[in-house]
């Protein structure tokens, strides 16, 4: 992102948020881009100015890679970030979720790593190529993990493209083992597209399934997060995204549905605070998607915005943006860690977009909102069997972002026929 783009963007938050510049994390530093997000916090920012508005119509085309060979089929759905460290191109592609390493300058393929996991990848939930993967060094050794559509953790040496020997099992851990649950190797109900998120040598992993409007059954497989020894493959931690008993946030599951309710998975990008030590973490909704009479209560950690410690797991705090969420309003993208003026003193945030429309902004370190969220009372529908909150949680500030929902109004009324049609 240039610097004139970099103003523009500046002047439009001050707009919305009615705060100074945001300017907390350090965004993409030296030309590389070593994260999903450009940093654990999410801020998607590099200062390169060498492309402007001035060149932008002149740029070309400097080299291609095709990865229509990285697989058995073809792949249309290419939507992975690619990660640039020292000059190498890091990228997953291809249908059967491959590796590749390119030389920055030319597109030379350097090496390449793929996992042919047969049936147990076909039936997997989150085919393709995913999303990305992730970058470690320790100032010597370099490794990229990443997850594979079966749910598998790999762990490759980032010279070589080679499994790194000492990690899980000659590089591999596989992520349906040792998650606090019983899971079918070959169930098709879990998986990841996301790519992994490392700070202070712990990798941490969420869970994603099928799409939930049509569940296969109420019960299904719980979407844990977890926390793994970046140099060994060693589980550090889980966090239950529905609680067990003895833990928080069980009495929000009525008629003990905690114990068949799946799915809570953070399927998005995590965030990552490092000073503070905190994870922050995106929460989807239970199953499923549209009902959810079957798991009566607000669902906690369901549709929620939860900070845990990245050595422990142990939560800090968590805000749950709907309560007993029957309407797939989770989590679409990662929380985006920044550090805001607000009335002459600077507040460290994250703010979680959703697909509400919503901007949910808090402090980062207690998880109380920067600007009050009002309870207020909801209509109920008229499902049979469905259990619905009294209230939900509305910011007051910032604005909604898009629309939310359709009135009258905003229908054309061009001729007096086409308003009718219309409505």
């Amino acid at each position: 992102m240039h610097k004139t783009m970099k103003r523009a963007l500046s002047l439009t938050a001050s707009a919305v948020l009615t705060v100074c510049v945001a300017h907390a994390q350090s965004g993409a530093k030296n030309g590389e881009w070593p994260t999903y997000g450009g940093d654990n916090g999410n801020t998607r920012y590099s200062p390169l100015d060498q492309i402007n508005a001035g060149n932008f119509d002149k740029l070309q085309v400097a080299w291609k890679f095709k990865t229509d060979n990285l697989g058995p089929t073809t792949e249309n759905n290419l939507e992975g970030t690619p990660l640039m460290v020292k000059g190498v191109i890091y990228a997953t592609a291809g249908t059967r979720r491959a590796v590749v390493a390119l030389d920055a300058a030319t597109g030379e393929l350097l090496w390449t790593h793929s996992e042919n996991e047969a049936q147990r990848g076909d039936v997997a939930p989150r085919k393709l190529s995913g999303r990305g993967l992730a970058y470690w060094t320790n100032g010597t050794e370099e490794r990229i993990i990443y997850v594979t559509p079966g749910y598998k953790m790999v762990a490759l040496n980032a010279k070589t493209g080679m499994p790194v020997a000492a990690f899980g099992k000659n590089g591999i851990v596989d992520l349906k083992d040792d998650d606090d649950q019983v899971i079918d190797p070959m169930s098709s109900e879990i998986g990841l597209h996301s790519a992994p998120l490392i700070a202070k040598n712990v990798v941490v992993i969420g869970a994603a399934h099928k799409p939930g409007g049509v569940p296969t059954s109420k019960t299904n497989v719980k979407g844990y997060v977890r926390g793994f020894d970046v140099r060994t493959g060693k589980r550090l931690w889980t966090f239950h995204t529905i609680p067990k008993p003895g833990e928080p946030g069980l009495e929000t599951w009525l008629n003990d549905s905690w114990s068949y309710t799946g799915n809570t998975g953070s399927w998005g990008q995590a965030s990552i605070d490092e000073d503070l030590g905190l994870v922050y973490l995106g929460v989807e909704l239970p199953t499923g998607d549209y009902y959810g009479g079957h798991r009566p209560g607000n669902n906690l950690f369901g549709e929620s915005l939860v900070a845990v410690d990245l050595q422990t797991g142990k939560m800090k705090w968590y805000y749950q943006y709907v309560h007993h969420g029957i309407w797939d309003m989770d989590n679409p993208c990662p929380p985006i860690l920044t550090d805001i003026v607000v009335n002459g003193r600077t507040v460290k945030a994250v703010a979680q977009p959703t697909k509400q429309a919503f901007l949910y902004v808090l402090n980062r370190e207690t998880g109380q909102p920067i600007w009050p969220f009002e309870e207020r009372p909801v209509a109920k529908g008229d499902v049979p069997g469905e259990w619905y909150s009294p209230t939900q949680p509305f910011p007051t500030k910032p604005p909604a972002y898009d629309r939310q929902g359709i009135a009258i109004s905003d229908l054309i009324n061009f001729t007096p026929a086409l308003r009718t049609e219309a409505e």
